[in-house]
């Protein structure tokens, strides 16, 4: 048996890299469409403010991206070196994905985005902007086939177990491409993108107009951010709430430890809002909820019911126990691939094969599981709620918070001058992280809430491994660490130098901070 500190080293590992990537990810996925927009202005205008806002936030881009692609290569790598076994049980499905990534989006973006620096005197204006364009779409066609890979390991469709090959295999195509949990996480997600380049742009251009600098040129810049922003506040609520009824069809379990719902509530549900959790009583000591509300997010109707962790206890322990037979019966067809009754036993019981694979974290022989064995391996098949519970809270409090900002920022453009509204302008800058943090615990909610399985329901965790030494796993551990904490670095002090800088770092002489005499930027666009 693989042991647990080699599985929970290699967890981290993947998880440190994959947090350390998404820091870059959504900022990339929206600040390219809001290139977009300004230098869309730019083509119909022909004002040069809005191609200097597009070359100077243009600038911030390359630099995020350079430091993405840099972090995101690694994770790649990672199944083949950490996660060995995985890559072989679902390589053919996981694999398809990620390949179609690479050749459609990937490459399609480096190129673009090489024109996009460097042929601004090479293209026309229609050109360029195409260039631009083109840039956006096939960032967000990379993140689309990341997704659907992500999505599949989430609700697990499209895909059978063979007996003869032992490994999942892939009967439906578009099955997986079109997987409604896919589908949800990607809006979502890309949504998530948008507020994280719009709250970039938005607090940057607030301390600019605090600090009375390049004013003409950062109210244009707050203004495109703060409606685009607000668009995208908006769409992440939205879709998120679609999220939230995709997990509660498919992945009942995360739902449940969400809500620290220990016992089945009648239809349909509350929301629990805060909670006093009780991990070790399984029960929550007080709460606070919202009558109908989850009922409504998780089931849409006001009759079905949404089943409680206990209640999900005892349906899994019912299919580890079928596991069990599936176990055995695969064992015996490994031995002798003709044995007809194995194969009906098999077949019977294959839906239930990864619960009872879930058995051997403890012992070799499924069948050698006794009753404590298998409390154990129910017990693992729900994560801890508490960092559950509440990494959902704070990412939706701070979702909130940035639609509020959002709109009074856009409402500040209409209604006022944005100068006249300095603790507005305070607010957006001390909310810069914000989108960061709601976005970092997004992704423990998605994949720690996932756990004990790699493939929810299918493969579990313990047994995804590559048979690696702790030794060699704490040393590449340290390594990626101290590289990717470099590249962090390295990007904010860059990022910091070019924004202290302003638009000046583009060398107009339009602007201040640049050597060149300066002109004034017109009033009005």
């Amino acid at each position: 048996m693989i042991s647990e500190q080699l599985v929970n080293l290699s967890r981290l590992q993947f998880a440190a890299t994959a947090l350390y990537h998404f820091l870059f990810v959504p900022l990339t996925l929206g600040l390219v469409w809001i290139l977009v927009i300004m230098e869309s202005v730019y083509v119909m205008t022909g004002n040069v403010v809005w191609k200097d806002m597009t070359r100077f936030w243009g600038k911030l881009f390359g630099i995020n991206f350079a430091l993405g692609v840099t972090t995101g290569i690694t994770l790649e790598f990672q199944f083949g070196t950490n996660w060995a076994y995985y890559s072989h049980y679902v390589g053919d499905i996981f694999g398809a994905p990620l390949a179609i990534e690479g050749l459609m989006a990937f490459f399609l973006e480096s190129t673009m985005i090489g024109l996009f620096f460097f042929g601004w005197d090479r293209l026309s204006k229609t050109q360029h902007l195409m260039v631009t364009t083109l840039t956006a779409i096939s960032t967000s066609l990379s993140a689309l086939w990341i997704l659907i890979a992500n999505g599949w390991m989430q609700n697990p469709v499209g895909a059978e177990f063979n007996y003869q090959t032992m490994r999942m295999e892939m009967v439906n195509f578009w099955a997986i491409v079109f997987n409604p949990d896919a589908q949800a996480k990607f809006v979502h997600t890309v949504s998530a993108g948008y507020v994280t380049g719009a709250m970039f742009v938005l607090s940057i251009s607030s301390w600019y107009l605090l600090k009375k600098r390049d004013v003409e040129f950062a109210k244009r810049s707050f203004r495109v951010a703060a409606a685009f922003g607000l668009a995208s506040a908006l769409s992440v609520i939205v879709l998120g709430d679609e999220s939230g009824y995709t997990v509660g069809e498919a992945q009942q379990t995360k739902l449940a430890a969400m809500e620290a719902m220990w016992e089945t509530k009648p239809a349909p549900a509350g929301l629990t809002l805060v909670a006093g959790i009780n991990e070790a009583g399984q029960k929550n000591d007080w709460e606070i909820e919202i009558p109908w509300l989850m009922g409504l997010i998780g089931t849409r109707s006001i009759s079905k019911e949404i089943p409680g962790i206990h209640e999900i206890k005892a349906k899994n322990r019912e299919r580890i126990v079928r596991g069990v037979v599936a176990v055995t019966a695969l064992e015996a067809l490994r031995a002798n691939r003709d044995d007809t009754v194995a194969r009906q036993v098999f077949e019977l019981n294959k839906a239930d094969l990864g619960f009872g694979l879930l058995l051997k974290k403890y012992v070799t022989d499924v069948n050698q599981a006794t009753p404590e064995i298998i409390d154990k391996a129910v017990n693992d098949t729900v994560p801890r709620v508490t960092p559950m519970f509440w990494s959902f809270r704070i990412m939706v409090g701070l979702g909130f918070a940035m639609l509020a900002l959002f709109a009074l920022a856009f409402w500040s453009t209409i209604k006022t001058a944005t100068m006249q509204k300095p603790w507005l302008l305070k607010w957006a800058l001390w909310m810069l992280p914000a989108p960061w943090i709601a976005i970092e615990l997004g992704w423990i909610v998605a994949e720690y809430g996932r756990q004990p399985w790699t493939i929810y329901g299918v493969l579990p965790t313990h047994l995804s491994v590559s048979t690696l030494s702790v030794n060699s796993v704490y040393g590449s551990l340290a390594g990626f660490v101290g590289f990717y904490t470099v590249l962090l670095v390295a990007e904010m002090y860059l990022m910091f130098k070019f924004v202290r800088m302003g638009p000046g770092s583009l060398g107009t002489g339009r602007y201040e901070r640049e050597p060149e005499q300066h002109n004034t930027i017109p009033a009005k666009a």
